[in-house]
């Protein structure tokens, strides 16, 4: 046999031997260990490179931590992400934790409304709500607000208005008018009479003086 043949039929009996070493076996089993205990590790670093994003709630109507006088008809809760339009849920509790909300969810693009029934009870309101996107992690969490209801809660009723007269009254200037006119007539009068009777009285006393001196003449010419 020449050297290149002689080369060929030992180099694989030599490898064998050195393979069939129990510590060559047991230095290719760690490196085997070792590579896929780093493959898992690359592994498990990509997908924690790209985790689930968290959406989040832009604004919410009423506001959180409003102190409200006057009863909302709605609750909306707007998150940063288009919502999808199955699988979410908004509602809201009073202070007695009875659900006011009429359970009409609505979606619109990235908002959630739910309507209310009307709102009697003071004391503080709590919105809980669970938010679906597609391309993010579902949004759940609550927040409250306070509403502080009218004292008396009623419905006005239309009732006739009394319609109360009152007795005329002459009024004490009016009276006093009347009677100061009454006395300048009286006194227009009697001034009247007086100033006939001063005149009368004259006349009397000229005729009675004419008499008088007929009288003497009379008898002087006797």
């Amino acid at each position: 046999m020449d050297g290149g043949r002689t080369y060929n039929a030992v180099g694989p009996l030599r490898r064998a031997h050195i393979y069939e070493r129990p510590g060559m076996r047991a230095l290719i089993r760690s490196k085997s260990a070792h590579l896929v205990v780093v493959g898992g590790l690359l592994a498990l670093s990509a997908l924690l490179a790209t985790p689930a994003q968290a959406n989040s709630v832009v604004s919410t109507v009423p506001a959180v931590g409003a102190v409200l006088t006057q009863a909302p008809n709605a609750v909306s809760v707007t998150a940063a992400t288009a919502l999808l339009s199955d699988g979410n849920s908004l509602s809201v509790t009073d202070p007695n934790g009875v659900e006011v909300d009429d359970g009409s969810l609505t979606i619109s693009d990235t908002t959630a409304v739910v309507g209310l029934k009307p709102l009697t009870v003071t004391g503080i309101y709590t919105v809980s709500y669970t938010l679906l996107s597609a391309t993010d992690a579902p949004l759940t969490d609550s927040y409250t607000f306070l509403f502080n209801a009218p004292a008396v809660i009623t419905t006005p009723t239309a009732s006739p208005t009394p319609v109360v007269t009152h007795p005329i009254i002459p009024s004490n200037s009016a009276s006093s008018s009347a009677a100061k006119i009454t006395v300048l007539v009286f006194l227009g009068l009697a001034t009247i009479v007086a100033l006939f009777l001063v005149w009368y009285a004259r006349l009397i006393w000229k005729q009675s003086r004419k008499a008088r001196k007929r009288r003497t003449h009379e008898r002087g010419q006797k």
